[in-house]
């Protein structure tokens, strides 16, 4: 409602005097202020806010009178009274300096169209230069109290138990009455008040007076505390007839400030609350309303510690409250209670250090014009502190608020506007948005416009409209929010956000000659606005266009009998509440923009006094919800009108109790509209209303409700109750429904649609420059800013149906929000508050509602992930009574496992892990695990690794035992990592660590540290179990890419997988079929004939040699990479060694040297590589862990060599012709990567099978070449042989008849396969094998078949330190292990006995 903005101003009395003011009155206009001093009276200009004139009282007169004490303005600003601390009131006229003097006056720069101004027009921009004269005192023998001004009376208290009703003009004896107390009747309502005094006022005297001129009588608080109404029975004021009613029950009042539009009595106590009262209008007696005092909740430092209430100011639009107390601090709430601001807290009383500072203490306030000020006179010691105490100082607070407040009309109450002094604040999206959104949907246009950001769009107000009509009283702002429109004291001007322009009035004049009384409102593209006419003195309703120049030549002008109050508008018809306390209906017509009158209601018997009417709203609301109305065409009419009077809101409906009249002609209808109900009450301290004119079948709850700000009561909604699928409505349920609810911001608009509430909040910014030995006054202040605020309230109204019993209405409303953004929100919220309240309470809840609000989210499909959310962000206490509500979580989880929602289900993981044994989440884990990894969520498959091992690490009775030997540092671990060849022998010693998990298979010392890893390595072996099934399901199914992905990702070691899969699930059945599958996963092209000559120049290799010297510059030159593969044979190795090992050395022979991972590498890659892997160890250091090479597919920088091939040589005409065919042959960059890689994989780990497949797929002759040499081997089984002889003469079948472009690549390798046909018959001797030196074994291959693969002693090696290369069986390896171990299992016992010695690479 009300935002404090900036810093607060001080303004300096250009005067020097040792006094300080301590009192402030504002006139009634509050354009001047009276500020008083103990002997002097001064009159300050509000804006600009200047001294304008000063009177200070002689040194004798000082002394008869006393020195200053309160003051009084005469209602036409014409007299000011002032009351003296011995008794006198002294009254002085304040005159005018005549037509052409003034204090200060605006200057124009020469040529300004302002210069040549109407007469009269310059006053309302300049301070007037004022005097003031004295008039006789009046002596009244007795202190005064209180002084209260009346039309031509002035009432003062004394302390003599007196009241006196002085003449403003006529100051003799004639023009003096006093009362005295003792004889007002005082009584607890005016009903039982005939039987005289009832009230004992012997010595008791009124303290704190306040006349409120809606109820028409004095709220007064006694000096023993007590708190009273004075009502005058007559129009005159005399002793006999004044009745009084009393409070019951409080004896503390201090000060009291009445509120004329809402009827209240807000009296401040002793106890620091501050009590408001109203008055009962059919016993007259005084009634609590509400209370207004700090909850212990926000304020727990302060809230019983502020001392009593010491000031009590009502604003002027009466819609906010400021109070202050004796030890300081400011606070606001609004007419009902709703807090806003207090300056007790937070950053108002603490330094950035977090030192306290104490509170300003305030001697005297007041609020200036319209509200956008508060003038605040600080107590003396405040004053003190700093130098220039000679100068009196006033602070200004600056308020931003609501249009709400003085304008409440429709377009206002779904857009967020408020205006300062000198300012318009508005929610604001981007128009050409907005523009495009409502063509195709006609109520979406409030998406972008609310919810898009946080910040406001400040658009200041036309200085030149400003200066001459200042203060703005009215705002309003079009539906669409981009239009808006304010009026000040006289005319009105208009600003578009499409033209970031202001329109002002062409003619001053016509600006001068008009003042709005009765507000602004947008209807399509014209301002509708009730004025007053000062040349023809008469009240008017006219329409401006938004598009045509502001001028009355182009408005439509209605005249009206009586002054306009409020305006509305709904749809095509224009709502007018008047003076004379009647309501008028007007249409507009579109066609010529001409206004009709419709209607014409009178509500005097109603309504006790005009001023009383807060709003006015015609509305499509009724209690019937259109099951009773035929025609869906009468929906959308003006159904009722809704009265907000003092709070109270009043309905009333069109009458169709009479005979209903169809008449065709629509025309005819519309003239005789049908008369309206008596009213009815629907609510009680309402601030604000809002509904809708708009209209949406899905969401007729929201559109139909009525929304009501109730103060501290928080919303109220009326809900309409619809039946279900058109049923004849239960007899018993009402039509509608008022719904209770709390929301935790002032509410300032409603999107219906959105089921959000937006409002503005107070925030603050602490600044440290200002703190010096003299802090300034505003230095005590923080900055203060107004922030935009938006709540969900759809799970207050849901949770209220289902108390109410109404399920089926509130599975209506939900199913009808459910695709909004934030409704799993909703829901959740919903649960949690229930959960909090229920499970928390000390007392047992008869019928609780958790169960129920459970039974209602299982209708909506994310129940599931609801339910674990709310658990997760509740505190682990609470989830028995939870899922003792909405079932079982083993259940739960099994749910999401069906609904293949995988993400909740590790979510309901976790609850389960902490509610049930560990075996139980050990088993739904295992489930879990399964499922992801089928589905290829990586992520979530590493987050279940990392679950199952927590698992089984905290099913040990004892904590893990330390290990036995120290833990090799960091650094330690990668010198072990650069140097990589060690002893057999030293490895148990150096490695044994509590990260490394050790084999206890191995014949070899094992250390003591690992016999408490039992429970650790039956982890590992259970996790690597399932990987191993996962692994071989994907090979069974010849999904090598899901295959690749999976090691990749989750660091399965697939080379030691596949040897010992070799002569298993890793053969290959159908190479067809495998070829196949191979072309359709990496989305590779089949090969296509090339026109040309098919035999090629890389028939032979005959480029070898053009490519090895160009490839190879830049790598190491250790290995004898020239060697051309057809050289002849090098010496044999010794006999036990196995085919196996061949295939790390035959790659050496070929070109292609991709050396990434050799010793010779530059060190910041393999810094990289370290780095890489250490993370991916200690995230999730897997039972199976992956070689480097297989982590090395994540840089593909690796291949790049590999993947031009021998593409980038300068070569023949007919070889370019080739190999522009070749490369048009090839598939993606990224599966050429893939495929070599894994021909790497297959090849280390000798599945020659698919070795073969992955050469024709890259139709690599030398791949095919090297495979079919080595089937030569003794070693390899003859099945293999066998197999890859079938295989190709199959694929050498199918090229024939589906596939031709295969042919030219198989008769390229016709030579090999020739050799293989014969070898099948005879068993052809091991070819070339190479002597392997003692450190390194396995050389490392540089390159199968044009493949770059990384040397096989480099790739192991790298890797194996971290625990990532593992032995055949078993979980995570961490030393090296024997060659012996990538043996067919027949071989490894004797390899083991007869090479157990040397030392060996890690391989």
């Amino acid at each position: 409602m009300y935002f404090l903005t900036g810093w607060p101003r001080r303004l300096l009395c250009p005067l020097r005097s040792e006094e300080e003011p301590f009192y402030i009155q504002p006139s009634s206009q509050r354009f001047y202020f009276a500020l008083l001093s103990e002997t002097q009276l001064s009159v300050w200009f509000s804006r600009p806010s200047v001294l304008i004139v000063s009177y200070i009282e002689s040194a004798k007169a000082a002394a008869q009178f006393g020195f200053y004490q309160k003051a009084e303005w005469k209602p036409d600003d014409s007299m000011i009274a002032v009351a003296t601390a011995k008794g006198y009131i002294l009254l002085f006229d304040v005159l005018g300096g005549g037509d052409d003097k003034y204090l200060y006056e605006p200057v124009y720069p020469k040529g300004s169209p302002r210069v040549k101004v109407t007469p009269g027009f310059k006053e309302e921009q300049c301070a007037p230069a004022l005097s003031l004269e004295m008039k006789k005192p009046v002596d009244l023998e007795a202190p005064i109290t209180s002084l209260q001004s009346l039309q031509e009376d002035l009432l003062v208290c004394t302390a003599d138990g007196y009241l006196h009703v002085l003449h403003w003009d006529g100051l003799g004896s004639n023009g003096r009455k006093a009362i005295c107390l003792t004889t007002i009747p005082f009584s607890l309502d005016l009903q039982s008040a005939r039987g005289g005094p009832s009230l004992d006022l012997e010595g008791v005297h009124i303290r704190c007076m306040e006349y409120c001129v809606t109820l028409d009588g004095f709220a007064v608080v006694l000096s023993d505390g007590r708190l009273g109404f004075i009502t005058p029975l007559s129009n005159t004021i005399t002793a006999d007839q004044l009745q009084g009613v009393w409070a019951a029950d409080v004896t503390d009042g201090t000060c009291v400030a009445v509120n004329n539009k809402y009827r209240l009595m807000a009296f401040g106590c002793a106890s620091g609350s501050v009590l408001v009262y109203m008055i009962d209008t059919t016993t007259g007696s005084m009634q609590l309303s509400h209370k207004l005092e700090l909850t212990p909740k926000h304020y727990p430092d302060i809230y019983n510690k502020t001392g009593p209430v010491k000031l009590i100011c009502w604003s002027p639009d009466c819609s906010v409250v400021m109070v202050t107390w004796e030890c300081g601090g400011l606070s606001l709430w609004s007419v009902f209670g709703a807090h806003l601001i207090c300056t007790l807290g937070e950053d108002f009383i603490h330094r950035s250090d977090g030192t306290k500072k104490d509170p300003l203490k305030i001697s005297s306030m007041s609020w200036g014009a319209e509200g956008y000020h508060l003038w605040v006179l600080p107590h003396k010691q405040e004053r003190r502190r700093q130098e220039d105490a000679l100068q009196a100082g006033i602070l200004q607070f600056h308020f931003i608020k609501s249009a709400l407040t003085v304008n409440p009309c429709t377009s206002n109450q779904e857009q967020v506007l408020l205006h300062g002094e000198d300012r318009l604040y508005l929610t604001c999206g981007d128009p050409t948005q907005i523009h495009s959104n409502s063509d195709t949907h006609p109520h979406t246009h409030l998406h972008p416009t609310l919810l898009g950001h946080k910040h406001w769009h400040v658009v200041q107000i036309h200085s030149t409209y400003l200066e001459s009509n200042w203060p703005i009283r009215f705002a309003a702002i079009d539906t669409a929010g981009q239009c808006m429109a304010v009026a000040g004291r006289r005319g009105f001007a208009h600003y578009s956000l499409f033209t970031r322009k202001w329109k002002l009035f062409g003619n001053i004049t016509q600006e001068q000659n008009m003042t709005v009384t009765g507000g602004l409102a947008w209807w399509n593209d014209f301002v509708v606005v009730a004025c007053y006419n000062f040349i023809d003195q008469q009240e008017q309703l006219r329409l401006y266009q938004r598009s045509s120049n502001l001028d009355n030549a182009f408005a439509s002008v209605t005249k009206l009998h009586s002054d306009t109050l409020l305006l509305n508008v709904f749809r095509d018809m224009v709502i007018l509440f008047r003076a004379d306390c009647s309501i008028c209906l007007y249409s507009i017509e579109r066609k010529n923009d001409s206004v009709e009158l419709l209607q014409e209601v009178s509500m005097s018997r109603y309504i006790p006094h005009p001023a009383l009417v807060v709003s006015v709203t015609l509305t499509s609301v009724r209690t019937e919800t259109g099951i009773t109305l035929k025609a869906p065409q009468q929906a959308c009419m003006a159904e009722s009108i809704m009265l907000n009077l003092a709070g109270q809101l009043i309905m009333l409906q069109r009458d169709r109790s009479g005979p209903q009249v169809r008449e065709k002609d629509t025309a005819a209808v519309n003239k005789k509209l049908l008369p309206f109900c008596p009213p009815v009450v629907l609510a009680q301290c309402v601030e604000n209303v809002w509904t809708t004119c708009r209209s949406n079948k899905k969401k007729r709850h929201l559109l139909e409700a009525l929304w009501l700000s109730c103060g501290e009561a928080g919303m109220k909604v009326w809900l309409p109750l619809f039946p279900r699928d058109h049923r004849k409505p239960h007899s018993f349920l009402s039509r509608r429904i008022m719904l209770p609810f709390h929301i935790n911001i002032y509410p300032l608009a409603v999107l219906f649609e959105d089921a959000l509430v937006l409002g503005a909040t107070n925030e603050t910014v602490l600044y440290d420059g200002m703190q010096g030995s003299s802090e300034p006054l505003e230095a005590l202040f923080p900055y203060c800013t107004v922030e935009r605020t938006s709540q969900i309230y759809l799970h207050h109204i849901l949770r209220q149906l289902l108390v109410r019993n109404l399920g089926e209405q509130a599975l209506m409303l939900a199913q009808s929000c459910a695709s909004l953004p934030y409704f799993p929100h909703v829901m959740e919220l919903m649960v949690h508050v229930v959960l909090e309240e229920e499970a928390t309470s000390r007392e047992p809840i008869p019928d609780p509602l958790l169960p129920t609000v459970a039974k209602f989210i299982t209708e909506f499909p994310l129940f599931l992930q609801t339910i674990v959310h709310c658990a997760r962000k509740t505190e682990y206490a609470l989830w028995n009574y939870l899922f003792a509500a909405v079932g079982n979580p083993k259940d739960l989880f099994e749910e999401c496992l069906m609904a293949q929602d995988l993400d909740t289900a590790a979510s309901y993981l976790i609850i389960l892990q902490n509610m049930e044994v560990p075996a139980v989440s050990r088993q739904h884990a295992t489930l879990l695990f399964n499922t992801a990894l089928e589905q290829g969520k990586w992520d979530l498959c590493r987050h279940m690794i990392r679950f199952l091992k927590a698992i089984g690490s905290g099913e040990m009775e004892t904590p893990p035992p330390t290990p036995t030997t120290q833990e090799p540092s960091s650094t330690g671990g990668f010198e072990f990592f650069r140097n990589r060849s060690i002893s057999l022998s030293q490895s148990a010693d150096s490695v044994t660590t509590g990260k490394f998990n050790l084999q206890k298979t191995f014949s070899m010392p094992s250390g003591s540290s690992a016999k408490g890893r039992d429970v650790e390595c039956a982890e590992n072996m259970y996790i690597d179990m399932m990987l191993w099934r996962h692994a071989r399901h994907l090979l069974e199914q010849v999904r090598l890419r899901d295959l690749g992905c999976f090691s990749a990702q989750l660091g399965f070691e697939l080379i030691g997988w596949l040897c010992r899969e070799r002569n298993r699930v890793a053969r290959v059945d159908d190479f067809v079929t495998a070829l196949k599958k191979l072309h359709k996963d990496f989305l590779w092209p089949f090969p296509v004939i090339p026109v040309g000559n098919l035999s090629s120049p890389l028939k032979n290799g005959r480029c070898r040699t053009v490519l090895s010297p160009r490839l190879l510059k830049s790598q190491s030159a250790d290995s004898l990479l020239n060697n051309d593969m057809d050289t002849a044979p090098p010496p044999t190795a010794p006999a036990n060694h196995t085919w196996i090992d061949e295939l790390g050395q035959r790659p050496k022979d070929m070109d292609t040297a991709s050396s990434a991972h050799s010793n010779q590498h530059s060190p910041q890659t393999h810094e990289a590589f370290l780095s890489l892997l250490t993370n991916k160890v200690e995230e999730y250091s897997i039972g199976s862990a992956t070689d480097l090479t297989e982590t090395s597919s994540v840089v593909d920088g690796d291949w790049t060599m590999v993947d031009e091939n021998s593409s980038t040589l300068s070569l023949s005409q007919a070889e370019l012709e080739h190999i522009s065919m070749e490369l048009a042959n090839k598939g993606p960059h990224k599966s050429q990567v893939q495929l070599r890689y894994l021909l790497h994989v297959f090849m280390e780990a000798g599945c020659l099978e698919w070795c073969v497949v992955i050469g024709l797929i890259l139709r690599d002759a030398n791949v095919i070449k090297q495979v079919i040499s080595f089937l030569d081997n003794s070693e390899v089984p003859a099945e293999t042989v066998q197999s890859v002889r079938n295989g190709l003469l199959a694929v050498d079948a199918w090229a024939s008849t589906d596939c031709l472009g295969y042919k030219p690549f198989l008769s390229l390798i016709q030579p090999q396969l020739q050799r293989l046909m014969e070898s099948t018959s005879e068993q052809v001797q091991p070819e070339a094998f190479q002597p392997a030196s003692q450190c390194s074994k396995l050389s490392g291959s540089e390159g199968l078949g044009g493949a770059a693969v990384p040397r096989a002693e480099d790739s192991r090696g790298v890797v194996t330190p971290l625990g990532l290369a593992l032995p055949s069986l078993e979980p995570a390896g961490v030393f090296p292990r024997p060659p012996s171990e990538d043996c067919p299992p027949e071989q490894t016992e004797e390899q083991g006995e007869e090479e157990g010695t040397y030392d060996c690479t890690l391989s």
